[in-house]
């Protein structure tokens, strides 16, 4: 258990810190959830969701460099400031050669980090707004919610019962034009119920991980539609 020597609370969508900030402050989350995400050529990136326990701020306490990332708030988050001077003194205690291969690492890291925000950029979808039934199996019972966007990689789904990060599931998503619903296979990247965020949607955000090539052509060709109501 790390050592803190103060704690903070944010609130959905506030920032704990932005990507190329000066600051060496190590946070240990104590609740909720951690967004971390770049910019890349003017468009967010979304590197990782942090669950409780986990740690952020760290390559920037070893390097003394800015921020290569911007830490924001899902929902309401507690987090536990690690105690900087004991860091200090317990950093000051490795022996040059040690430290180091330690900035070594951190540099590999950061380049890893850029390498893959650029992969994804690359992946990355437009989500476009779209309601859309579906049913899934829970642990506990069938459940039956709506989507409140959309892209070809995966879908917002409005609950106020969202699964565990992680989780992963099958999902029948109906669309308007076909008959019987298509079976996508899921996996939860993350989460927020009304109680950790009274401004936005409770519900879950959910990666596809499998999902036939009929089915995605299917998909693509509903998101591709336009809203006759907001044709010009």
């Amino acid at each position: 258990m790390f050592l803190t020597a103060n704690e903070e609370t944010y609130q959905d969508g506030q920032i704990i810190f932005e990507e190329g900030s000066y600051g060496d402050w190590i946070y240990v989350i104590e609740s909720g959830s951690i967004e971390l995400s770049k910019t890349i050529d003017t468009r967010k990136v979304v590197l990782e969701v942090l669950q409780q326990g986990d740690i952020f701020g760290e390559l920037s306490f070893i390097s003394k460099a800015p921020r290569t990332a911007t830490a924001q708030s899902i929902g309401t988050t507690i987090v536990g400031i690690v105690d900087h001077n004991f860091l200090v003194d317990e950093f000051n205690k490795l022996s040059g050669n040690f430290r180091t291969i330690l900035n070594i690492i951190v540099s590999r890291l950061n380049r890893a980090t850029e390498i893959a925000a650029q992969t994804k950029l690359r992946r990355t979808t437009t989500r476009v707004a779209k309601v859309l039934s579906l049913t899934y199996n829970t642990r506990e019972e069938l459940a039956k919610a709506f989507t409140e966007n959309a892209s070809k990689n995966g879908i917002f789904i409005k609950t106020d019962k969202p699964l565990p990060t992680g989780d992963r599931f099958y999902l029948k998503l109906k669309l308007p034009d076909q008959t019987e619903p298509i079976t996508v296979g899921c996996q939860v990247s993350w989460n927020r119920t009304s109680a950790d965020t009274p401004l936005s949607l409770p519900g879950m955000g959910v990666e596809f991980i499998q999902i036939s090539k009929t089915d995605q052509e299917s998909l693509n060709k509903e998101l591709m539609k336009i809203d006759p109501g907001k044709k010009k």
